[in-house]
């Protein structure tokens, strides 16, 4: 038996801590009666329903997808743009785990198990992203240190990045160069160049954790493997720890 926030957690309807409060304003049942105790297990073949509607349980999916530019990071659209959802073939209720801008290209997850998409973009669990960066300036020796330090968005200072410099285009005022980063605030990376007056021109993630994107071109995916699921897992649990 599993606690009953987790399993609608795990089901991708919502958060656990989103499911909680559903679960205290009466909207959640367990074969047909109204749960309202958080410590409440459900048993494995049990009936629940979130807001009138059963939960289907289905097996896990976990895909890594190389993502195209003009691609949306949602399930759909309501200007019936592209979305990274449209790439992948599979029958099952799938959804990204976190975001890529639409112009930005790379590494992006996509499963329909939610406890597993919360554990690896929410803030607190820490998990290293990589990208490829083309920035509009020359990126100096300080603007590096103070990445490396950690800079001030939003009244909030990031965690330490780390910065490798690739290639640097004097003449045409162009830099290209490797950041990691250990967080996944919203544009993110834009604005940890914009702070120094530098505009992105090139955006392309290539890391998360251990997973990478060797052997996928532009638009291609595969299913994770189950060592990665495992070490993604077991990153979260260890950052979550340390903090």
């Amino acid at each position: 038996m599993e606690r009953l926030q987790k399993i609608i957690a795990q089901a991708g309807i919502a958060s656990r801590r989103k499911a909680e409060e559903l679960i205290l304003e009466g909207k959640v049942k367990v074969d047909g009666e109204i749960i309202t105790e958080l410590g409440f297990k459900a048993k494995k073949n049990a009936v629940i329903e979130v807001n009138g509607k059963i939960i289907e349980k289905e097996d896990k999916v976990y895909f890594v997808l190389n993502k195209p530019k003009r691609y949306l990071s949602s399930v759909s659209d309501h200007r019936d743009r592209k979305t990274v959802v449209d790439l992948i073939d599979t029958d099952k209720r799938i959804f990204p785990v976190g975001r890529l801008d639409y112009d930005t290209t790379g590494l992006i997850i996509l499963t329909n198990d939610g406890e597993f998409a919360n554990e690896i973009i929410h803030p607190r669990y820490s998990i290293e992203k990589e990208y490829d960066v083309t920035i509009r300036g020359i990126l100096r020796k300080d603007e590096i240190r103070q990445l490396e330090e950690g800079i001030y968005l939003d009244n909030k200072k990031t965690l330490p990045a780390r910065v490798v410099i690739v290639n640097v285009d004097r003449k045409r005022k162009i830099t290209d160069l490797q950041l990691t980063i250990r967080e996944g605030r919203n544009h993110q990376v834009k604005n940890m160049m914009k702070y120094f007056g530098h505009r992105v021109t090139k955006l392309n993630r290539r890391r998360l954790g251990i997973v990478t994107l060797k052997g996928l071109q532009i638009g291609e995916y595969r299913r994770l493997k189950p060592f990665e699921i495992k070490q993604l897992k077991s990153l979260a649990n260890e950052n979550k720890l340390i903090k």
